[in-house]
């Protein structure tokens, strides 16, 4: 603020809702660990992969946040249902605000955005303004996985530090294009909560509905079904010191949401390079999300398709009928020629998904690991590695044999490094991988193994 796949392993039967019909479930997949792990790598306390190399994200300043802006770009690009572009202000290089857009279904002249600002004035600074950053990637990626009736903008803002240059860009050029943008909910600064109180701001003026935009925030965070506890004080007068005023300016509606400065618990560590995620209050932040995120998918409004899928052993079911299906490799992020049936009966073990199609919204399920098919396994006492947990190099060690083949993949089913084995012995560099679950799968001369993994 500029102020001065799941995985399941061995499973018999399971229906897995991966992208659920109403509001609460969206809220309620609000996760805190892949908020955090954004928050690390954005604010550089830990190592991340942009443009097939890791790096540190170092600072954010906008005269060094090219590396920001591409993790970005990654992050909304890896998303269904969007088109990202980065928006040079007056068309200059290095000067770039980061959009992602979810075209509606029902009424794709409908926007509604929510935005925050990427760069920041030093290092670090987890709360100004990465807390808003990782939200709004937290927020496109359940929302893209949904078919919505209106637009969705997720629009990430250069040089906010400097003036709030990037979004009076684009208000300018939206207002001037005739863009219908119906509510604009900008993230400022969410993450500080030093007393546990449980206060948050909604900065507003009366700009076009900017005050009933207000009061439907309002409404779902008193709704006793989201079970919110959060304390609510509407600033009216609100400030002018962050990105929604540009809309204000335009005649939009648009409001601030972000931690109390109201009530003097801003974060004391504003604009320096102690303001780190160590300071940050995460159940307080995950609710604010959780808030915010109601907010977007009820403006959104979810189009009726059931992405959801049972598993019975080896078989896959899709549960939307009368529609189409294209099942999946997650491994290798490629279709299977001729799996187009509502049902998918792998003849290997793996991770696999389905893409969904309901007349115009198309929906993709998460990734399932079919692990139970009659394949001749490794001997786990002949397939070893270790260490296990991880830190950077995990030896695998293996008896005499002709061909091997070893993938490691995320809980989702995304595959992070694939790797033909030409030695029993082989040491395999991942200090480039964020920490957390992998399984390493194993296939040697015919026969599969998988096993988990911990990398710290």
């Amino acid at each position: 603020m500029n102020k001065n796949l799941v995985s399941f392993l061995g499973c018999f039967f399971i229906v897995f809702f991966a992208n659920s019909q109403t509001i609460s479930e969206v809220i309620n997949q609000v996760s805190l660990d892949s908020l955090q792990l954004t928050l690390r790598e954005f604010t550089g306390e830990q190592a991340t992969v942009v443009n097939g190399n890791s790096v540190t994200i170092q600072n954010r300043v906008q005269t060094n946040n090219d590396l920001a802006a591409d993790y970005l770009f990654e992050k909304l690009s890896g998303l269904d249902n969007v088109t990202v572009a980065n928006q040079l202000i007056n068309g200059e290089a290095g000067r770039k605000n980061v959009i992602a857009t979810q075209l509606g279904k029902t009424n794709p002249d409908a926007i509604y955005m929510v935005c925050a600002h990427y760069d920041s004035v030093a290092d670090y600074c987890a709360d100004d303004n990465a807390s808003g950053t990782a939200a709004v990637l937290e927020i496109a990626r359940l929302l893209s996985a949904q078919c919505l009736d209106n637009t969705i903008v997720y629009a990430l803002w250069d040089e906010e530090e400097n003036g709030l240059v990037g979004s009076n860009y684009y208000a300018t050029q939206a207002a001037a294009n005739g863009h219908n943008i119906l509510g604009v909910l900008n993230i400022d600064m969410m993450g500080y909560d030093g007393n546990n109180d449980n206060n948050f701001d909604i900065d507003v003026r009366d700009f076009g509905n900017s005050l009933t935009m207000k009061d439907d925030i309002v409404s779902i965070l008193n709704n006793p079904t989201y079970g919110f506890t959060l304390n609510v004080n509407v600033v009216n007068p609100g400030t002018t010191a962050s990105d929604h005023s540009r809309f204000w300016n335009q005649g939009y509606s648009a409001v601030l949401v972000g931690e109390s400065w109201e009530t003097n618990d801003e974060t004391p560590f504003y604009h320096s390079s102690n303001d780190r995620y160590s300071t940050l209050n995460f159940p307080y932040y995950l609710q604010l999300t959780k808030l915010i995120t109601g907010y977007m998918v009820t403006k959104g409004g979810l189009v009726a398709l059931d992405n959801t899928v049972t598993q019975n052993a080896g078989t896959l079911l899709a549960n939307e009928t009368l529609a189409t299906y294209q099942w999946i490799n997650c491994e290798t992020e490629t279709v299977i020629v001729g799996a187009t049936s509502q049902s998918y009966s792998p003849t290997l073990n793996g991770n696999y998904k389905v893409e969904i199609t309901n007349g115009s919204c198309t929906e993709v399920s998460s990734c399932f690991t079919v692990n139970t098919l009659n394949v001749s396994s490794v001997n786990t006492d002949d397939f070893k590695i270790f260490p296990n947990p991880v830190k950077s190099v995990l030896t695998v060690e293996l008896p005499p044999f002709d061909q091997a083949e070893l993938r490691i993949v995320t809980i989702n089913g995304q595959v992070v490094l694939t790797q033909t084995i030409k030695e029993n012995v082989t040491d395999l560099k991942l200090s480039q991988l964020s920490a957390g679950v992998y399984f390493v799968i194993l296939e040697v001369d015919g026969k599969q193994s998988n096993q988990k993994l911990i990398k710290d």
